[in-house]
């Protein structure tokens, strides 16, 4: 994709669920408040694990069939009103593309089938859901909510996921293939596979005493990941369509990059060499020139492998200016998200693009040497961003990046 692209895109809708607050406003309010969303796991008896910490939505809503379902129709939803709520609905025929973490048969069905000598069940519900793996089931569902009757394009990129998401609905619309999509991701993996498999690769910090303060990304003191868990969704659809329906655009994406450098499964290229193409090819479909970018969302992921190499990345791209950009990371408030990490992020720095303000890095008190740029420690500022880069960067070298700008730029 370069910048001959057939259409500008535009984000007219967007829908969260987060460790901080389950509707756009709520979560806004926890990244201006700098609050932390960790505490100790409740979902399920941790106490065997050397981690016994997370980072839980607070959810009073329904459970259809798995946590990352719900936030992904709850998500959408508040999306698709928002995108709406001017009163007319987007052009033509609407489509999904979905990110979605790791995706197993329900031990549950498995278990009840093999005792019931392999009976399958016999009512309607039961059937349509029975050992179907959790995007079979989210792509379903969102599907016949929201009538998207294009193939759905699902993403398993690890935490790149959602990020690729949001990027292959952009590349769909600006190349004129749909006419709106639903973009983004869901997931959950607060449960012993989940929390067990992270730490048995000791990507998870174990500073379980105090919880609030764990999450410590480009911090000398940082030991790893806390886990958290959420969902991000955005409508996307022509510019020139939305502003001819009236309604309320919130960004243009401008840029997507990816790439894979397949270094390890979970470690970065020493050089960053993933990180920086992903965020080189998202300027150049975009045309702009890296000099340009005001503000990054960071990966930031808080693992002592992860923030130097993508601080490494960044040097590289934009050379001196590095030195001028403010970089934020969400993580230190809402923890990784994996699959929905992505989205959510994108979803953050629309809003900090629109307020002209950065979110502070909470936890940030004692900077690495190796991770030497603009980490907006402790406390967020004022700061006017035209385009911002948002980063991405998965296991099994999977890295994305989006480039947004502000609608009144």
């Amino acid at each position: 994709m370069n910048n001959r692209q057939r259409c500008r895109v535009a984000v007219t809708g967007m829908g969260v669920i987060s460790p901080i607050g389950n509707s756009v406003e709520a979560f806004w309010e926890g990244l201006r408040a700098g609050r932390s969303g960790a505490g100790p796991i409740t979902l399920f008896d941790p106490a065997s694990l050397p981690t016994r910490i997370a980072m839980e939505v607070k959810w009073d809503g329904p459970i259809r069939r798995d946590r990352k379902i719900s936030f992904a129709l709850e998500a959408a939803r508040q999306a698709y009103l928002a995108a709406t709520a001017c009163g007319t609905t987007p052009s033509g025929t609407g489509g999904l593309s979905l990110g979605l973490g790791l995706e197993l048969f329900s031990m549950p069905d498995m278990l009840a089938y093999l005792q019931s000598g392999g009976r399958i069940p016999e009512s309607r519900s039961e059937r349509m859901s029975f050992v179907q793996t959790p995007s079979d089931l989210c792509a379903h569902l969102l599907s016949r909510q929201f009538n998207l009757s294009e193939p759905p394009h699902v993403h398993v990129s690890a935490c790149a996921a959602g990020t690729d998401a949001i990027g292959t609905a952009f590349r769909l619309i600006a190349s004129g293939q749909r006419n709106w999509l639903l973009a983004g991701g869901s997931d959950s993996m607060i449960n012993p596979l989940g929390v067990a498999g992270f730490c048995r690769i000791q990507a998870m910090t174990t500073a379980n005493v105090e919880p609030e303060r764990a999450s410590r990304p480009f911090d000398r003191q940082r030991s790893g990941f806390v886990l958290g868990e959420g969902a991000g969704m955005l409508l996307l659809e022509p510019l020139e369509l939305a502003n001819e329906r009236g309604a309320t655009v919130h960004a243009e994406i401008v840029g997507y990059g990816s790439a894979l450098d397949a270094y390890g499964i979970s470690e970065p290229h020493p050089e960053g060499q993933g990180a920086f193409l992903a965020m080189w090819r998202a300027l150049e479909a975009a045309g702009v020139n890296a000099a340009e970018v005001d503000c990054i969302n960071a990966h930031g992921t808080a693992t002592p492998k992860n923030d130097p190499i993508e601080t490494l990345a960044i040097k590289r791209l934009l050379g001196k200016h590095a030195y001028q950009v403010p970089i934020c990371a969400t993580k230190s408030m809402i923890g990784h998200l994996i699959s929905a990490a992505g989205a959510v992020e994108a979803i953050t720095a629309i809003r900090c693009m629109q307020e002209g303000w950065v979110h502070p890095t909470i936890n940030l008190e004692d900077p690495d040497p190796d991770c030497d740029l603009d980490y907006v420690p402790l406390a967020g500022r004022l700061h006017r961003q035209q385009y911002v880069l948002s980063n991405s960067f998965g296991f099994g070298g999977m890295n994305a990046s989006l480039l947004m700008k502000a609608i009144n730029a």
